[in-house]
């Protein structure tokens, strides 16, 4: 059992974070600007309410947990939902205030969110990948904000790592499209259409490269990190998604008609491939996703869009 540090705790990742990690056995100490009301927060949680970008106050809350890891997930999390500058200045302080104050401490492990955003897709001025399926080696071509921020993120815990050696293990982690646990009973997510609309309307997924993955397993994902991270090389940066993708058409026919000129890059994303390789975590870590859209959606009030999802069928196209 470990005591764990998470930022950014009472988030859409980081309840499912917070509560994952609690339920493996570990104390967890969640902070966030916003608490999490106390009838909902887990069994033996210790929840701190804070603004990690005030001065000294990520190395006050750190020191003070004497924690055996930080988890830093604070960000504001969805691109344009605040002034470019504001969503740049924000999500690069924090990071190097909690990675910062997490070294100054001592804290032997520490592992960063960062995003798949990074690549650079949705590009306005036109976006290709040398090849699919996308993983850590695929370039990195942030275009706003938020991308280049969360890339800066990444690079602070390299920059961290160069200069501490051994002594101290760093990890960053891009989690795909976040999907916590009451999105699939119906809520809305972050966009504010529900997954099964998204499965129905291709569209709506397509801005993503149909990627998503379960909060839960991105917290079995962490925890199984912390325990293997003296055990692999220090620095490095994992993509966590789910083993498919979130569509009902294979992306070999759904890729071209979002992204021009992908036809031949995406022809071998065959069956249910997703367009993003988790091989990396598989391979170093063990690791595997455990939920799939497939298992865990439920019915909801979009009978055309339910219907679909359960019969498995073609996806609806919009002009």
């Amino acid at each position: 059992m470990s005591r764990i540090f998470v930022t950014g705790g009472s988030g859409r990742l980081g309840r499912s974070v917070v509560a994952g990690l609690a339920q493996a056995g570990h104390e967890v100490v969640s902070v966030d600007r916003d608490a999490v009301p106390a009838e909902l927060l887990p069994a033996g949680v210790v929840q701190e309410t804070a603004d990690l970008l005030a001065p000294g106050e990520a190395l006050r809350l750190i020191g003070a947990a004497k924690p055996d890891a930080v988890i830093h997930l604070a960000a504001i999390a969805v691109p344009f939902s605040a002034p470019e500058d504001v969503i740049f200045g924000a999500n690069t302080r924090l990071a190097f205030a909690v990675i910062s104050a997490a070294t100054e401490v001592g804290v032997p492990k520490i592992v960063t969110a960062s995003s798949p955003t990074v690549l650079g897709y949705g590009c306005p001025a036109g976006w290709l990948p040398p090849s699919f399926p996308l993983d850590e080696r695929t370039p990195a071509k942030p275009w706003n904000a938020y991308a280049l921020s969360k890339l800066i993120a990444e690079q602070t815990v390299q920059m961290f790592a160069a200069a501490q050696g051994e002594r101290i293990r760093y990890a960053a982690f891009r989690p795909c499209f976040v999907i916590s646990p009451e999105e699939w009973e119906g809520a809305p997510t972050q966009q504010g259409h529900t997954l099964a609309e998204r499965l129905a309307d291709p569209a709506l997924s397509a801005p993503a490269l149909f990627n998503y993955v379960d909060a839960r397993d991105v917290a079995d994902f962490l925890d199984l990190l912390l325990q293997k991270m003296e055990d692999i090389p220090n620095g490095e940066t994992f993509f966590v998604g789910a083993a498919d993708a979130l569509a009902t058409a294979p992306l070999a026919e759904l890729m071209p008609k979002f992204l021009p000129g992908s036809e031949a890059l995406s022809a071998g994303l065959t069956g249910t491939s997703p367009a993003f390789s988790i091989a990396k975590a598989q391979e170093l870590l063990g690791w595997q996703p455990k939920r799939t859209w497939r298992t865990e959606l439920k019915p909801t009030l979009n009978d055309e869009a339910s219907t679909l999802v359960t019969a498995g069928g073609g996806a609806k196209e919009t002009s």
